[in-house]
């Protein structure tokens, strides 16, 4: 628990005082039946009108204290809660961005969203329950003890016989809660994924008319969180019926053994009403605690779950950087003899060997077949992943010797998933830079061919995107991707497949305005056509994720059969489409 007093010392008197002035609320409510039972004993039986208004006023007063006290207890204790899980929830949203791809590879995004919201907010509750019942129902517990005691010991006696039977009962209870809890918050997870998976790719579904088989399986989901939670929550609904039917009985007892004592003329009439007031302060506090305790079982499941992505290791840091404060100057790389695994292992390379090298300014065409480790190969560069084996350099020096951020700034990459944020076109765009001018906006959005279908919308560079860029169609999105690289001005820009939506006159244009605009850049296209790399100064031929062949367009067309029938099937293809 030593990582979390960090996020107690900025409001520690929030969290003292919210304790603190429930204990006022504690002193009214163990004076309150004492003051009751004097008005009893002495003002009823005796007709004594001043000393009924003289006491009633005492209580009233110590009403208003009470009322005081529990409001700024209450108020303390929210604030206290609240300002901890939200410094918590902001460190942990940190964590999760520093995650490289395969920290989040360990986690579903469904199970991240509910560790960020559900379980932060679980403990938020039970931290706010804590500290409105860490002194009140402990103190109304052992204030009521003595209080009884101090009345008539004997009749006490019978409390200490229900505590003891009460303990153990919420023992068991406890014992059966936390793995139940644990269960319930898995299958929250489960159902976020589901939820998640289903609303990123509706149309999709109702493309293949799949909306009935999508139904079925969330209805699965959402009925094993049902099972879950009704298991995990009939132990709530057991520990209600248990500690009332304990609070009856003994009140019964209470009230059967203390009226015979009150016919042997050893105990008052309002000391009986005190006492039976004070028998239910203790079992109430005995039953305050049991759902604090009961609560806690569930927040300690969700405190595992954070504490596991905040233990998560960062594979992927700056702390063996040897030059952490180099920068990406000319963006020369080389790949020597590279081999990688998603696994880290050797034995399950997706790339094998592989040694080549991109001079600055130059066009490095990738192609292959699907799975054959081209995004792979150009994730390596920006250090997405680290190598499994060899050494790739950017102007010389090792990629895992820069700083995360100084080599990621001087790399632009468009990905193979073209992703837009919610916000405004220009909000968007602003991503490559945040500092840009209006008008380079609009000559980077020009170069990318954007500016012409953005001009196109009434809000132009202020029309709203829909979550995702839902409101644009893919090859839009796919040239305000490229925009936003460009507006980064990177040593090294890299598309994956990053024209596949855009016609082909288009991609042209985009191609063109690589020669003059970024003439200096490095540049890594992954392709599928022939005819999006076939101009590139070398173009590497991928085949299960080991190099087949490099060389310029006509090298390979004249000198590689593989080459040869990847074109001639290419240009075939679109002959018949024409």
């Amino acid at each position: 628990m030593k990582r979390y007093k960090k996020y107690i010392r900025p409001y520690l008197s929030a969290f003292i005082l919210g304790p603190l002035l429930m204990l006022t609320e504690v002193g009214g409510e163990i004076m309150l039946p004492k003051m009751m039972s004097m008005i009893i004993n002495h003002g009823v039986a005796t007709g004594d009108k001043p000393y009924i208004l003289m006491m009633g006023a005492a209580m009233v007063v110590t009403t208003i204290v009470m009322a005081l006290g529990g409001i700024g207890g209450a108020y303390f204790s929210a604030r206290a809660s609240i300002c901890f899980t939200s410094d918590l929830r902001q460190d942990l949203f940190a964590k999760v961005q520093k995650f490289s791809f395969q920290n989040i590879d360990e986690f579903s995004t469904g199970s991240l969203v509910t560790r960020l919201t559900n379980d932060i907010q679980q403990i938020q509750n039970v931290m706010m329950m804590a500290l409105r019942m860490l002194f009140r129902a402990p103190g109304m517990l052992v204030g009521a003890l003595i209080m009884a005691f101090l009345m008539n010991a004997r009749l006490a006696l019978v409390i200490l016989v229900v505590i003891p039977l009460l303990a153990l009962a919420i023992a068991a209870i406890l014992t059966t809660a936390y793995p139940r809890f644990q269960m319930m918050q898995q299958t929250i997870d489960n159902l976020n994924n589901k939820i998640q998976e289903a609303l990123v790719n509706v149309r999709v579904v109702r493309s293949f008319v799949r909306e009935d088989y999508e139904a079925e399986r969330f209805k699965k989901a959402n009925d094993g969180l049902k099972q879950a939670g009704l298991k995990a929550l009939n132990v709530v609904i057991i520990t209600m019926p248990v500690m009332t039917l304990a609070m009856n009985v003994t009140t019964l007892a209470v009230v059967w053994y203390g009226g015979n004592i009150i016919i042997g003329g050893q105990m008052q009439v309002g000391d009986l009403t005190a006492f039976t007031t004070y028998i239910v302060q203790i079992l109430m506090s005995l039953m305050m605690l049991s759902m604090v305790f009961l609560q806690s079982s569930r927040a300690m499941a969700c405190v595992k779950r954070v504490n596991e992505v905040l233990d998560v290791k960062i594979d992927l840091t700056d702390e063996d950087a040897k030059c952490p404060s180099a920068k990406v100057q000319k963006g020369r790389v080389e790949f020597k003899d590279v081999s990688f695994s998603y696994h880290g292992s050797m034995e399950s390379l997706v790339l094998e060997h592989l040694s080549f090298t991109a001079e600055p300014g130059q066009t490095i065409g990738i192609i292959g077949a699907t799975g054959s480790g081209k995004t792979s190969l150009v994730q390596l560069i920006p250090r997405l992943y680290d190598v499994t084996g060899g050494q790739i350099l950017v102007d010389g020096v090792d990629v895992r010797d820069y700083s995360l951020k100084a080599l990621r700034n001087g790399v632009g990459m468009v990905l193979q998933k073209n992703v837009l944020f919610s916000g405004t076109i220009l909000e968007n765009l602003r991503w490559g830079d945040e500092e840009a001018s209006m008008e380079e906006i609009r000559r980077t959005a020009d170069d990318a061919q954007a500016d012409g279908f953005i001009t196109a919308f009434p809000e132009k560079y202020d029309t709203e995107m829909g979550q995702g860029g839902s409101n644009v169609s893919g090859g839009q999105k796919q040239r305000l991707c490229i925009a936003r690289a460009l507006l980064k001005k990177p040593k090294i820009l890299i598309l994956d497949d990053s024209t596949s939506a855009v016609d082909t006159a288009t991609e042209a244009k985009i191609r063109e305005c690589f020669k003059t605009t970024l003439k200096d850049t490095t540049k890594f296209i992954i392709a599928q056509r022939i005819g999006s790399v076939e101009e590139a100064d070398q173009i590497i031929l991928l085949e299960d994720g080991r190099i087949g062949a490099v060389g310029s367009h006509e090298e390979l067309l004249a000198g590689c059969e593989a080459y040869q029938e990847i074109y001639y099937s290419q240009r075939e293809r679109e002959e018949v489409g024409a």
